[in-house]
């Protein structure tokens, strides 16, 4: 049984299987030609793996950034970096390691059965987040001494109703994004990243939007995304390598002079960004059609909840403008977190682009421009405040886990409000909230959803 559901664990983290067999099972379903499905399939993993591929370059050109920033301006603090939470803890206690797997292979099947019985009809598929929320459930109720059994149990609904809800909050703004009700936001940021962007709704105007933007002739070159990106990361890695020093960046650069150095990262960054949009674009090519088998036979019309890169292609320059905005915002937060007395969050730039580029996006879709770029602003508060605001109820330190912190919004809510109604003694009470929230929800989203789809 146990190798079972290590197996079972073992597709569900590595998305590029997951998502192959979906398509796989989809064109099934469909009875499509062998030669079909093996197109579809084969395409849906390897735009997937492109998709990773970009994102993995991206990653690698950003890192050093956060240690030069951090050298430039000569800030300390702890690194906002949920997979090294839940690593390091999963590491140190092998019950938490456990129940990790456990809850996400359960909730995960729960996350399947509520959006067939339920008006929710979202699968939530981006696998590194799952397992975030997964350890970060297990890693709560072994600190607050829950039996293992009643940690499965409550870990895994839990993990399956907040995987199912998730999705449903981004949807009005994903259908703006998107156009259409095919696919869905699946990621641990998305209060954070719709709280931004209605913040940026008040404030901006939903006429003007960010992709139109008109430039004047001799910089007609920023439309293209390749060149746009490229100088954007150019000025910002030029600058931040100029206040960190040449004899600083040696460090980074080795005998690379360290002003090429930083232009080959900007460059690499842009490369990575490039690659990572043409595997979406193969990526959503294949799945949606695949997943139409799934709605029509296991769940009907269920939609897949995808991960944040999947998004990046519709508004590329409101991504651009949320993540440059998202840095201030950061900055602000850090400045903020200081008063708290607990851990002075340091700027998360992988974080700010790809979520913080997220609520740009989302941003633009409520608040044209200008919504895009307070909805940036707003996001790198988010990525800061609550991580020092609440990083006393998590007890890190006794774990022997130092230096990183929990980041995602929505785990740091669930994990938050766990914590306070076990703590307090009133644990079946705040379950029979949930559950009443939950109920109330569903038949909100029932009334609503039909009504968006008799506008249709």
């Amino acid at each position: 049984m146990t190798e079972v559901i290590s197996a079972f664990v073992g597709i569900i983290k590595t998305p590029a299987v997951i998502l192959g067999l979906i398509a796989l099972l989809g064109l099934l379903v469909q009875k499509k030609s062998f030669s079909q499905v093996v197109e579809g399939t084969l395409k849906t993993m390897l735009g997937l793996l492109i998709l990773s591929a970009g994102a993995g370059l991206i990653v690698e050109n950003l890192a050093p950034f956060s240690e030069m920033f951090t050298d430039a301006f000569n800030l300390t603090g702890v690194v906002p970096f949920d997979e090294a939470v839940v690593g390091a803890l999963s590491e140190k206690v092998g019950m938490i390691a456990q129940n990790t797997s456990l809850i996400l292979a359960i909730g995960f099947l729960v996350n399947v059965i509520l959006a067939r019985i339920t008006p929710f009809k979202y699968i939530f598929l981006t696998g590194h987040m799952m397992w975030i929320m997964a350890g970060g459930l297990a890693w709560a109720f072994y600190d607050l001494g829950v039996s293992e059994l009643n940690t499965i149990i409550y870990g895994s609904f839990i993990q399956g109703c907040v995987l199912l809800l998730l999705p449903a909050i981004a949807q009005p703004i994903v259908r703006k994004i998107t156009g259409n009700d095919k696919i869905a936001y699946g990621h641990l940021t998305t209060i954070g990243v719709v709280a931004s962007a209605y913040v940026g709704k008040i404030f901006g105007n939903s006429a003007k939007d960010a992709e139109d933007m008109e430039l004047p002739e001799g910089l007609s070159f920023f439309k293209d995304t390749a060149i746009s990106v490229s100088l954007v990361m150019l000025i910002i890695y030029l600058i931040t390598a100029i206040f960190t020093g040449a004899e600083t960046m040696a460090k980074y650069a080795g005998e690379t002079n360290f002003i090429v150095y930083s232009i080959l990262k900007g460059l690499g960054f842009a490369a990575g960004v490039l690659i990572l949009l043409q595997g979406v674009r193969l990526f959503l090519g294949e799945i949606i059609p695949a997943f139409k088998g799934i709605g029509m036979k296991i769940v009907p019309g269920a939609r897949p909840a995808l991960d944040v890169p999947v998004f990046f292609s519709y508004a590329p320059k409101s991504l651009m403008l949320g993540f440059i905005f998202a840095i201030p915002g950061m900055l602000v937060g850090l400045f903020v977190s200081s008063f708290f007395g607990t851990v002075i969050p340091l700027p998360s730039i992988i974080g700010g682009f790809f979520t913080g580029g997220m609520a740009g996006i989302f941003g633009n879709a409520l608040g044209g421009r200008r919504g895009s770029m307070i909805a940036g602003f707003v996001y790198g508060l988010f990525l800061t405040i609550p991580v020092a605001l609440f990083y006393p109820l998590y007890n890190l330190a006794e774990y022997g886990v130092q230096g990183v912190a929990y980041l995602v919004s929505d785990g740091i809510a669930v994990l938050s409000l766990i914590k306070l109604s076990f703590s307090t003694g009133f644990p079946v009470i705040g379950l029979l909230v949930f559950l009443a929230i939950f109920v109330f929800l569903c038949i909100r989203f029932k009334n609503r959803n039909e009504n968006y789809q008799l506008e249709q």
